[in-house]
């Protein structure tokens, strides 16, 4: 299993000396995000100033760019990295898809699917010369000349990563992607029993298993020496956990746990402006649900153990390491939470 770290939100004339320092701590990879910035900028930092670690977008939103434009970004990041790139995309909710980015939300699986299997068609014109046919339900590829080619690359092959937390999607994931990105509203139980079955389904449709599709885990962790400290970083990840759980998209997960009614809940404070008062709805046992403690135990051990016997290949801090945190001791607990204590 590897630990993987996110990328604080930094200036892009900061990237450099971050990727650079959390290369030297033992990470297996560095990942960006679109939130309120481009998830791709960062990267190309990344790229140039690191020489092995990895690197992804967890997640950029698909349907925000074409397929083509999706392709070339993705293929000159591979070209720069020599290879390191993880595609990470995302689908987003209808409301940010139809009313931010202003573009067409029907059939999101469906839609997402075909997105990625347009990408490949694409690069593999850019890396064979193959005259461009593909012609899908929502996207073709039909035209190319030299102008407008990326040209073949040492790496070819970039895995793309699907993110997802219901079982459709991660039946997506197994029917066109590599990987798949675990949100933070899961357990080991839900893993289990509902994403990684789901993942097996679509993947046995082209002739592949579960076990073909590397797992990245994004974890909430509750961080903290004193008691103070862990109140303050639990209340946080309390308030995170009930801003998702206020979407429709997670009451599938809160279901399986038991937790029917908290969704609509929460989703009528959130309408009603009543921020303050949705983290109150997270109970204790919720919260243990879905992150880890330090008050519980050695974190590096806990994050090994949740996700013990392959459950998942990757986890990825949700919070990005501190700006202060000392190198040699947060190396020592990647290892230690990898199983390859230094």
């Amino acid at each position: 299993m590897y630990l993987d770290a996110p990328l604080r939100n930094l200036p892009l004339v900061d990237v450099a000396d971050e990727a650079r320092r959390l290369e030297r701590m033992g990470f297996g990879a560095l990942w960006s995000f679109e939130t309120s910035r481009d998830p791709f900028l960062p990267l190309l930092q990344v790229a140039l100033a690191t020489k092995g670690i990895q690197m992804g977008t967890n997640i950029a939103v698909a349907f925000a760019r074409t397929p083509f434009s999706m392709a070339m970004t993705a293929w000159d990041l591979q070209r720069a990295s020599g290879g390191r790139l993880f595609l990470g995309l995302g689908t987003q909710v209808r409301a940010h898809v139809e009313r931010r980015f202003s573009v067409e939300f029907d059939h999101p699986a469906a839609r997402i699917t075909d997105y990625i299997r347009c990408l490949r068609a694409i690069w593999d014109t850019f890396q064979t010369g193959s005259k461009p046919d593909y012609d899908g339900p929502f996207y073709r590829f039909k035209l190319m000349n030299e102008m407008f080619t990326g040209g073949p690359i040492e790496h070819p092959h970039i895995p793309v990563f699907l993110a997802g937390v219901n079982p459709r999607m991660a039946r997506a994931a197994g029917e066109a992607a590599d990987g798949f990105s675990v949100h933070p509203m899961h357990s080991p139980d839900y893993l289990r029993e509902v994403v990684r079955p789901a993942i097996d389904e679509g993947a046995r449709t082209r002739g592949k298993t579960v076990e073909d599709i590397v797992l990245v885990s994004d974890c909430f962790i509750v961080q903290g020496s004193t008691e103070s400290e862990r109140s303050g970083a639990e209340e946080r990840v309390r308030r995170q956990i009930a801003i998702y759980a206020s979407t429709p998209s997670y009451r599938g997960f809160l279901e399986f746990h038991g937790y029917p009614d908290i969704g609509k809940q929460l989703s009528a404070l959130m309408r009603e402006g009543r921020l303050k008062e949705m983290p109150a709805l997270i109970s204790d046992e919720l919260l243990a649900t879905v992150a880890v403690s330090e008050a519980d135990g050695n974190l590096a051990d806990q994050i090994r153990d949740r996700y013990a016997g392959g459950l998942v290949q990757r986890v990825l801090f949700y919070e990005p390491v501190p700006a202060d945190a000392d190198e040699q001791s947060m190396r020592a607990f990647v290892g230690r939470a990898c199983g390859n204590p230094p």
